[in-house]
């Protein structure tokens, strides 16, 4: 069967459809993607404003077309952080059903990481071992470990390089007293989880997934998107704390000219890769594997362990 997954996230309104079947691999179809930063257009009561409401109903609208051209039997709607920690994210969410006939289903961060934990899972498969996943998403960090398809312990914390930029990291290029500031509120707010981490042993494996972990790796020398899915992509610790001090003194159009950076996300880098660094070093972390699969890929697929 055709299935779409409409992933309302903190930087993109993402419209995935796959081919998918109990028991086999879900075959990408088509991708219809739509920026609209939602973490940056908060007012400062932590609204979503006016303008950012009417820019989602119009993009849910597009992507729904979109997937009645493409033949989609089943679209699954769900919102992540953006949504989920607005003021008005029951209002929101309301309008949006009335103007467009689609419910999002507002996933709480720790479903977020145990879906993404699933997806890199299937996709790495049981030889693993004992996964640790780590996943920077426009609005949080999610963190997962396990050795089953459930992870043991499983957080989300507000650490999304979106979020952060909005929130921190206003000036292009950021202000040097800015980036220590973040540096600090973000190594002491990892450094809280990792005891809950750490006394269910060491991961065998350590996985990033997310846009912001594959740009880093592409910076620090991964192979490009265009060599495909199954070409095994790194991201070393030595080489992230090479580029963060080089990204502190880009600006966001410099950072667009890097490989594999687009001009959306280059503003998001220099946060990312801070929360980047802060996870692999807290968690002892040399070098990590790019998952893939992430959120959307662990909706899917259990969507389909579902199926009669």
């Amino acid at each position: 069967m055709r299935l779409g997954v409409l992933d309302v996230g903190s930087n993109t309104v993402h419209l995935l459809v796959v081919d998918a079947h109990p028991g086999a691999r879900p075959l990408p179809a088509y991708s219809h993607k739509a920026e609209l930063r939602l973490a940056e257009l908060l007012d400062e009561a932590g609204a979503i404003n006016e303008a950012g409401v009417h820019r989602l109903v119009l993009t849910i609208q597009e992507a729904m077309q979109v997937a009645e051209d493409k033949g989609v039997e089943d679209v699954l709607p769900f919102a992540t952080s953006a949504i989920r920690e607005a003021t008005n994210g029951e209002e929101v969410l309301r309008h949006l059903t009335e103007e467009t006939g689609v419910t999002l289903q507002v996933l709480s961060g720790e479903d977020e990481a145990r879906l993404t934990f699933l997806a890199a899972r299937r996709w790495l498969g049981w030889s693993a071992g004992r996964l640790l996943v780590l996943d920077i998403g426009g609005g949080s960090l999610e963190i997962a470990y396990g050795l089953d398809e459930d992870p043991d312990v499983a957080v989300s914390l507000p650490y999304g390089a979106g979020r952060l930029t909005g929130a921190d990291l206003r000036a292009d290029p950021p202000d040097p007293e800015d980036i220590r500031a973040l540096r600090r509120r973000v190594r002491a707010g990892i450094a809280r989880t990792v005891s809950d981490f750490s006394r269910h042993g060491t991961p065998d494996q350590v996985v990033g997934t997310s846009k912001t972990f594959k740009q880093l790796a592409r910076i620090a020398g991964a192979a490009r998107s265009a060599e495909g899915l199954y070409v095994q992509r790194e991201l070393s610790r030595k080489k992230l704390e090479e580029w963060v001090p080089r990204l502190a003194q880009m600006s966001s159009r410099e950072r667009s000219g890097l490989p594999g950076v687009s001009e959306g996300r280059s503003r998001q880098l220099l946060a990312g890769a801070l929360v980047a660094e802060a996870a692999m070093d807290l968690f002892g972390v040399e070098t990590l594997e790019i998952c893939p699969w992430a959120l959307r890929e662990g909706v899917i697929l259990r969507r389909l362990d579902h199926l009669p």
